[in-house]
């Protein structure tokens, strides 16, 4: 299906050059992302990590970007992006080679363990590379891929990816039942794959036009910055309520997080083969999904597909909240299946689908192609402000209120998140008429 879609584009030279490299960079991303998948549930329960800090593991993954504020700045005067990226492989994905240093025992992870900072460590380095990979990411392809297929070759990339990651997080979670600390050799690979992914993206040949010369200070240039995605959310109205319905959608996400997986852990009592299991349940949807949402994508505005991409997370809390009260399960070759999981993760993976290519590219629409980058990093570094206190105000409502009202509270913030978009889009569409 995906190769009779992509037979039907007509590419030019460039874009098929490009599109060559963003499959393989998805392909071998797919992998770390399918050993990532399994990371929070593998410190919770091989690592046995406290639940807040789980809430840190995750809040790391989304509070470096409160630093695109100057990597924004950084990445407008860094001319050679190439190099740029080859370097962010170098020193952020390297790091992974230290767990195979790592105790393989449970006694010497027990407790308040040195092993769970460092391991903290490790990827709040590793995902300190993402606020300038992700802008980079965004500028090549923007900049690349003509408009009108922008969408499609993203969903079709994503697919691969989703594929891939699939496959690594089902072999990586029957690893992890085999040995728990799996661990130890499956991420050095990692980093080695994490060096070659990033340094394959940095064949992508991009030379962006500037205007003008910058001759303003760093420091200057960094509050003109700042200045700069201020007035990105004062003028442009409709990038501003897609940000506003983003935040509450994002709290959403984020204090339940953490929760979901101390949830599969302690109320579910789940293997790795189970978790893994859930987590290829929505890829597969993802994946048969994701060409239709690229094209949706390009057809219809971003706002109505984001109201439609926040109702199916909130389906899938409500199903996945109710498996506690009614847990009606069997086992499949050591698979614990629930019956109400499998709405639950039919909803996810619509989630998941949309989700990917919102995230990644939805604020792109907002712009013009060579403002695609500043936009993506005032929408990541949203992200972060959300990330500063959700994850762990989240595991808090859980410590206070159970599971079911961290969730009630995450549906709540959900509606409101779908009501602004749709507001949003309809004013529009009403100023147009008249």
């Amino acid at each position: 299906m995906l190769l009779k879609g992509f037979s039907k584009l007509n590419l030019n030279s460039k874009e098929k050059h490009t599109f060559k490299i963003h499959i393989a960079y998805s392909a071998i991303e797919g992998i770390i992302l399918g050993v990532l998948a399994l990371n929070e549930f593998v410190f919770i329960k091989s690592l046995h990590g406290s639940n807040y800090q789980l809430g840190i593991l995750f809040q790391f993954s989304m509070l470096v970007f409160i630093f695109l504020v100057f990597f924004n700045e950084f990445l407008k005067r860094y001319k050679n992006k190439r190099k740029l990226l080859r370097l962010v492989a170098i020193y952020t994905r390297l790091p992974l080679i230290c767990l195979a240093f790592f105790p393989t025992n449970p006694e010497a992870v027990s407790g308040n363990s040195i092993y769970h900072y460092i391991f903290l460590s490790i990827f709040l380095v590793y995902y300190f590379g993402n606020p300038i990979i992700y802008p980079t990411i965004n500028l090549f392809l923007k900049n690349k891929y003509d408009h009108k297929n922008f969408g499609k070759l993203f969903g079709y990339a994503t697919s691969i990816n989703k594929i891939i990651t699939l496959l690594a997080t089902l072999i990586y979670g029957i690893l992890l039942d085999a040995n728990n600390f799996a661990f130890t050799y499956v991420f050095p690979i990692v980093a080695i794959l994490g060096i070659f992914s990033l340094f394959l993206l940095s064949k992508i040949d991009c030379v962006i036009n500037t205007t003008e010369t910058i001759k303003q200070k760093f420091w200057v240039s960094v509050k003109e910055s700042v200045f700069e995605m201020f007035r990105i959310l004062k003028n442009n109205r409709p990038y501003r309520d897609f940000e506003i319905g983003f935040m509450f959608y994002g709290f959403s996400f984020m204090i339940t997080t953490a929760v979901i997986t101390i949830f599969f852990e302690k109320a579910l009592n789940l293997n790795y083969s189970s978790f893994a299991f859930y987590k290829n349940a929505y890829n597969i949807i993802a994946i048969i999904l994701l060409p239709l949402s690229g094209k949706i994508l390009g057809k219809i505005d971003p706002r109505k597909y984001a109201a439609i991409t926040f109702a199916s997370l909130l389906l899938y809390l409500l199903f996945l909240s109710l498996t506690e009260y009614y847990p009606t399960n069997f086992d499949i070759f050591g698979i614990k299946i629930y019956f109400l999981l499998i709405p639950a993760y039919l909803f996810y993976g619509i989630f998941a689908a949309s989700m990917s290519l919102l995230w990644f590219i939805g604020s792109a629409y907002f712009c013009k192609n060579e403002d695609a980058g500043t936009y993506q990093s005032v929408h990541l570094s949203l992200t972060s402000v959300r990330a500063m206190f959700a994850p762990l105000l989240g595991v808090l409502f859980y410590e206070l209120i159970g599971f079911t009202g961290t969730f009630a509270i995450a549906i709540l913030s959900l509606t409101i998140a779908i009501a602004v978009m749709y507001y949003s889009f309809y004013v529009d569409k009403k100023n147009k008429l008249e």
